[in-house]
């Protein structure tokens, strides 16, 4: 019980990078908490953390020993749960990786309900946009909309996401509308950081893949709509970001007759934990927010 509560505390200071913040959430002294991971390193013959007056970080053999603990300690509480609840009732906890923009605008009432579904479940939702290992960094579901292949993960494909190109009217009054992916090349661009530069199309002749010179740039999609409705470029948006600007009127669909291929909102899962009933029902919970019809494609 002893090497548990010190790879809890462990954990905590990991994480928060402080041992009276650990202490703090674990409801003990920074004393305490400070004893608990020297007795820790003691057992693994192993400097886990960095002390200074400021900080506390991880050595590189603590970042070695982090997803094993984290893991071992994830299958303790599991199984301490498992004993503790009512037959078919869920628990746990569920730390979770998603997207920024859609989680603000779809899943998190997705989650919200979910957890008020399941009061026995804690949900932990990380806004994120960059792809992201989950056995590396302690998640069990990663939702993301980018290509991805880790060891050890299960990926499972959600929904399909369409995507337009698109541009304000103001913009395309004073630059013209392109016609063709190629035109591109003349007009200024709107890059959301994470997807890259290089934009691909369908076409009756197959897949036209474009290196567009970003105008701006950023990794927060948000930013990119904004921009593009105020006039600074053409940008490749999903049907959902730009649903209420389409709306609206300020923004406008452009070369329809080239159209991007969906991206796929996919989970990725740690092998370990693709089998916890929790992690299947949250996933299910996800699937069913966009059925019969998508949002994108509601009045």
């Amino acid at each position: 019980m002893d090497t548990i509560l010190n790879m809890k505390a462990f954990l905590a200071t990991a994480r928060s990078g402080s041992f009276s913040e650990a202490a703090r959430q674990l409801s003990v002294a920074p004393s305490v908490v400070s004893k608990r991971v020297n007795q820790l390193e003691w057992q693994l013959r192993s400097r886990l953390l960095e002390r200074t007056t400021r900080r506390v970080r991880l050595t590189e053999v603590g970042e070695q020993y982090l997803p094993t603990i984290r893991g071992i300690i994830t299958e303790y509480d599991d199984l301490v749960a498992g004993s503790l609840r009512a037959p078919g009732e869920l628990e746990g906890h569920i730390r979770v990786k998603s997207p920024a923009a859609i989680t603000n605008l779809h899943l998190g009432k997705v989650f919200t309900d979910f957890q008020r579904a399941h009061p026995r479940v804690t949900l932990e939702v990380v806004l994120m946009d960059r792809s992201v290992n989950p056995i590396e960094e302690g998640f069990d579901v990663v939702l993301g909309l980018l290509p991805a292949s880790f060891e050890n993960v299960v990926e499972e494909a959600l929904l399909p996401y369409p995507r337009i190109a698109c541009a304000s009217p103001k913009y395309l009054k004073a630059r013209g509308e392109p016609k063709h992916p190629r035109d591109l090349a003349n007009h200024d661009c709107l890059v959301f950081q994470p997807a890259g530069a290089t934009w691909t199309f369908g076409s009756k002749r197959g897949p036209i893949s474009v290196q567009v010179r970003p105008k701006f740039m950023s990794n927060d999609i948000q930013i990119i709509v904004e921009a593009a409705k105020d006039g600074g470029g053409i940008a490749v948006l999903s049907k959902l970001i730009s649903k209420q600007a389409r709306k609206e009127g300020t923004l406008v669909p452009v070369m329809t007759d080239f159209p991007l291929p969906d991206h796929w909102l996919k989970a990725f899962i740690p092998q370990s934990r693709v089998g916890l009933a929790r992690v299947q029902a949250l996933l299910a919970a996800v699937r069913a927010a966009f059925l019969p019809v998508p949002p994108w494609n509601l009045p």
